[in-house]
């Protein structure tokens, strides 16, 4: 069976209601913002929102290590996956047998047309235009109330310790970042570079974001840093797209408010 890209107006599930795999943590939570959840048979263990998803959907192992006779064995009739998220040769194997919807959101926009697409797909356009336009009203809002918030001010964004590794500027956290108005001090790199700390430091940000996942930033790693403003931040405000995103900028403000 082939991949389908995301947007790709091609793909047409011959089944209504069709059985879900997720292995996306933020798309499983838009779908059962959808109103798709019974349809969910089987999510990664970091499908962690909505909470109560816990122990009631099997789990189909982490993104990048995935249990592939479980979900052969589940008998999807849709995969759920991203470009980022989920290794290639997991991809084209599953696809052999499952038709397989593949994502790659890097900007806030990105993520308004998947939601759009997947809402298509499973005949939620309705819930899924709704989502966009609170998606949408919450930029706007955000925008509208502090528009300078961070402009000009350097970040250096943290996801991983041992080595450092940060962000850089195809990345759907760099968008958030330009979306507040700040500067991504290693946005000039592709990906997710390893850092050192003397880079860190050349760059002289004005504020380090210790982001809370993937790596569990503490308040006891500050130390290394001491002189740059290390702050823990959330990392789903910054990482997770879909339907997340309304929540994210409910947080993002007081965020900002918190720094000016």
């Amino acid at each position: 069976m082939p991949i389908y890209e995301s947007l790709d107006k091609n793909f047409q599930l011959l089944i209504s209601s069709p059985r879900i795999i997720s292995l996306v943590p933020s798309l499983t939570e838009t779908i059962v913002d959808l109103g798709c959840e019974e349809q969910l048979v089987g999510i990664t263990k970091f499908c962690v929102n909505p909470g109560h998803l816990k122990g009631k959907i099997p789990i189909i192992g982490g993104t990048k290590n995935l249990n592939l006779n479980k979900i052969i064995s589940l008998n999807p009739e849709l995969i759920i996956a991203n470009k980022e998220e989920n290794v290639k040769s997991d991809i084209l194997l599953l696809a052999n047998n499952f038709p397989v919807l593949l994502t790659d959101i890097k900007t806030l926009d990105d993520s308004q047309r998947t939601i759009d697409y997947i809402g298509y797909i499973l005949d939620r356009e309705k819930e899924s235009g709704k989502i966009n336009v609170d998606i949408s009203n919450s930029r706007e809002s955000f925008r509208n109330t502090m528009p300078k918030a961070g402009q000009l001010k350097k970040v250096c964004y943290l996801i991983w310790k041992d080595p450092y590794m940060t962000i850089g500027f195809d990345t759907f956290i760099h968008s958030m970042l330009t979306e507040l108005g700040f500067v991504n001090v290693f946005g000039n790199k592709e990906r997710y570079p390893e850092v050192s700390l003397s880079e860190i430091y050349n760059e002289n940000p004005d504020y380090v974001f210790l982001s809370s996942e993937p790596y569990p930033f503490k308040e006891v790693h500050f130390f290394e840093l001491k002189g740059l403003n290390p702050i823990l931040v959330d990392g789903e405000a910054f990482s997770w797209y879909g339907s997340h995103i309304i929540k994210s900028f409910d947080y993002l403000c007081k965020l900002i408010n918190k720094l000016v």
